[in-house]
């Protein structure tokens, strides 16, 4: 029997119904009623509560926080994947140029970059973690999609609409950035270590099936949309309107969780020279944060181009491009399977390791493809690779970062990301249009393979020491 089962009932004797009725309870007993679309299936949901939850004190709170936290996370794909793909395509379609598409990437990078501290010291003043992330990220940062939405209505010249795309879309990144850190370190005083793996791995595949199912939605809707109706862009509106609605629903979920109490750790007043102490008594977080900033830096060089390489080189479809998207996160799916397990047995160490040499090869791969169709064998792979890499990445964040400095420790790591996300779509811009498409993806390929070799070097090596101390 599951936990769920214990809460009590509200006492009431219930009669048994009559006639054609009793079928309806028949029904929703019967063992297959599990697999029913329009049910939750709430064990396979928290199942890992009740297998990893036994050894340890799980209050009530937290296991509502828990699932409430795993619908956040639904909802938020489905919202993301309406409109995250498509931000860049929306821009093209008014003409932007591979230039203006690296600068609608690198502002929204750099104006995430910026919130990260402000968004740590806020936490740090006021301590109240989840109100910061309702009115950030998931207050006015969303209110920018109804704001995507309704740009054909308020700007008609394209230069004057493709500059709204990118200020609308760095404000969003913005908002959202600002409450990271308070993200993270609720999240790891909610989520308890030990189902960490499976818990996200559950999780995670919510999203992807979210996306499997979103995008290649939200890009028929944008096919059959755009000009009905006489509007040139209803297609684009209709997916950010959806976004939005969606977002919301996630953003009301979240402002359920009961946020967990804050640590001695966490209460203390910092003093300037804290972080640094906290850095050094923890042994391959500032080699993680190198690393990753090695690998964001490729990874950008590249990542906002693949689509557009796709619409503007090979003549893809925007439904294709949805299909494509839908192809990563389908097998997303057996990945968060396989790999969460994988994590809470052999660490995430092990699965970092794995991924992250295998990851190179995609971009590589792109460089040589020749038709569109092509891409849906790298989509299997990096929904596989990419689903193991995400969880091992975060489990690693969460444990190598000091406890007591974790909202600067992160807002440190993410200004690490966000800084070579500036970078990275300017010089892939700029080389996409001097040199070639081909080009970013075989440096972006390279980049990551070095970023793989210093996490080996500075991160994994200095924790198995520590470790064996």
């Amino acid at each position: 029997m599951g936990w769920w089962e214990k809460w009590p009932s509200s006492g009431r004797t219930e009669r048994p119904p009559r006639g054609r009725y009793r079928y309806l309870i028949q029904r929703r007993i019967s063992a297959i009623d599990q697999l029913l679309p329009q049910r939750w299936n709430w064990s396979a949901i928290i199942k890992p509560l009740d297998q990893h939850g036994q050894d340890q004190s799980i209050t009530t709170d937290r296991r509502l926080g828990l699932r409430y936290f795993w619908l956040d996370g639904l909802f938020s794909a489905i919202s993301e994947n309406f409109f995250l793909s498509f931000i860049p395509l929306f821009a093209l379609a008014y003409g932007a140029t591979n230039g203006q598409i690296g600068l609608l990437t690198a502002t929204a990078n750099l104006l995430g970059t910026i919130a990260l501290f402000p968004g740590a010291r806020l936490v740090e003043r006021s301590g109240r973690r989840k109100a910061i992330v309702i009115w950030s990220g998931g207050g006015f940062g969303r209110l920018t999609l109804f704001g995507l939405a309704w740009l054909p209505f308020l700007l008609y010249q394209p230069r004057f609409a493709i500059t709204g795309i990118i200020v609308l879309n760095g404000i969003r990144a913005f908002m959202a950035n600002l409450g990271n850190p308070a993200w993270t370190a609720l999240v790891a005083d909610l989520v308890p270590a030990s189902i960490r793996g499976r818990y996200f791995s559950s999780r995670n595949t919510a999203v992807a099936l979210a996306a499997l199912v979103v995008a290649p939605l939200a890009g028929w809707l944008i096919r059959v949309g755009n000009c009905r109706l006489g509007l040139e862009f209803l297609g684009y509106q209709s997916a950010f309107l959806l976004a939005f609605a969606f977002g919301m629903v996630s953003t009301g979920y979240f402002s359920k969780i009961p946020e967990p109490a804050l640590t001695a750790q966490n209460i203390q007043k910092h003093s300037r020279g804290d972080l640094r102490r906290a850095i050094r008594r923890s042994p391959g977080f500032l080699g993680l944060v190198i690393s990753a900033f090695i690998w964001n830096l490729s990874l950008q060089i590249a990542a906002p181009f693949f689509n557009v390489y796709l619409v503007s080189e090979l003549h893809a479809s925007v439904l294709l491009v949805g299909l494509l998207a839908g192809t990563t996160s389908l097998f997303m799916i057996p990945g968060q399977y396989l790999f969460g397990r994988l994590i809470d047995r052999k660490g995430g160490l092990w699965v970092y390791r794995l991924t992250g040499f295998l990851i190179p090869i995609l971009p590589l791969a792109w460089a040589t493809i020749t038709a569109p169709e092509q891409v849906f064998l790298i989509n299997i792979a990096a929904g596989l690779l990419w689903a193991g890499y995400n969880l091992a990445n975060f489990n690693l964040l969460l444990e190598l970062t000091p406890d007591e400095q974790r909202p600067r420790a992160v807002a440190l790591y993410q200004t690490a990301v966000f800084t070579s996300a500036v970078v990275g779509p300017l010089a892939g811009g700029y080389l996409a249009d001097t040199i070639s498409f081909k080009l970013i993806f075989s440096l972006s390929g390279l980049g990551r393979l070095i970023s793989s070799l210093i996490f080996v070097w500075f991160v994994a090596r200095a924790v198995t020491r520590h470790q064996q101390i």
